[in-house]
């Protein structure tokens, strides 16, 4: 069966040129509101893959991201959120974008058009088996992506995907795919609207459920979070009122004291 790229068909809009400003936010806004319901239609998929990470992590393990272009911008972004939402190492979660550092902000050429390069890329964090890594693209076709999970099946580490494509070579290459169609773009092609948004929610799910599982929350509470700035000590200090009785400027000393919500609480009930 041939695949199709979904992602890149033309959209039901046609001379968005002219469209109003208020015409075009409309549109767009429709668009967006698909976006939910297609990652609704993938939850198994992505408990499957949450579930692996959870397991894999309990012993040890670590979780890569590995894209290009917005893909891996996305998926830098929800690495670089773990540590100081949930007080874990910052080689914990890993994001790596094809082309580097560099191509966070500046594209890169080719860089995507490397089967070999990932390999290289996970190797210099000395990937292993404990490990996971998922590949995100949205067109499910992307070398650089692929090439790297291949790789890692041929090492015996897990490999998962997110992809917005059915049946992409992506897709077939992961252990774990993860695939939320949201269907043309507003802008054809133009994959960092809908299928990027779609991209940072699943990201968002397994970040966040992986977390919550491994302990990293208590109730709703972010208790591990990193107090990197004043509005994060003041609430890391309320949320130590919440848990015991005590002054502000007590629940403030036990903060400072013990560097995290959870240990201030803990070391207090002793």
């Amino acid at each position: 069966m041939e695949f199709t790229k979904t992602t890149e068909q033309s959209s039901k809009y046609d001379d968005l040129e002219k469209m109003s400003v208020q015409e075009l936010l409309s549109n767009i806004n429709q668009e967006d509101k698909t976006v939910p319901l297609a990652v609704e239609k993938a939850l198994p998929q992505i408990e499957t893959l949450v579930t692996e990470i959870v397991t894999k992590m309990k012993l040890g393990g670590r979780l890569f991201y590995i894209g290009a272009g917005t893909s891996g911008r996305i998926g830098i972004l929800d690495a670089s959120e773990c540590p100081p939402t949930f007080g874990v190492p910052f080689n914990l979660v890993i994001g790596i974008i094809a082309g580097g550092d560099t191509a966070i902000r500046k594209a890169v050429e080719n860089a995507e058009d490397n089967t070999t390069q990932a390999w290289i890329d996970l190797k210099a964090f000395e990937v292993n088996e404990d490990d996971v890594v998922i590949g995100i693209a949205a067109s499910g076709t992307t070398p650089y992506v692929i090439g790297g999970l291949q790789t890692c099946n041929e090492n015996n580490i897990t490999t998962g995907s997110i992809s917005c494509n059915a049946g992409s070579p992506l897709s077939q290459t992961a252990k774990f795919p993860i695939e939320v169609v949201v269907g043309s773009e507003f802008v054809t092609g133009s994959s960092r609207m809908k299928a990027g948004t779609a991209q940072k929610l699943v990201l968002n799910m397994i970040s966040t459920a992986t977390m919550i599982q491994l302990g990293k929350v208590k109730g709703n509470k972010m208790v591990d979070m990193q107090l990197s700035n004043s509005k994060l000590i003041d609430r890391g200090i309320k949320m130590i009122l919440g848990e015991i009785s005590v002054s502000y400027d007590e629940a403030a000393q036990l903060l400072i004291k013990y560097g995290t919500v959870r240990k201030a609480v803990d070391n207090y009930k002793k």
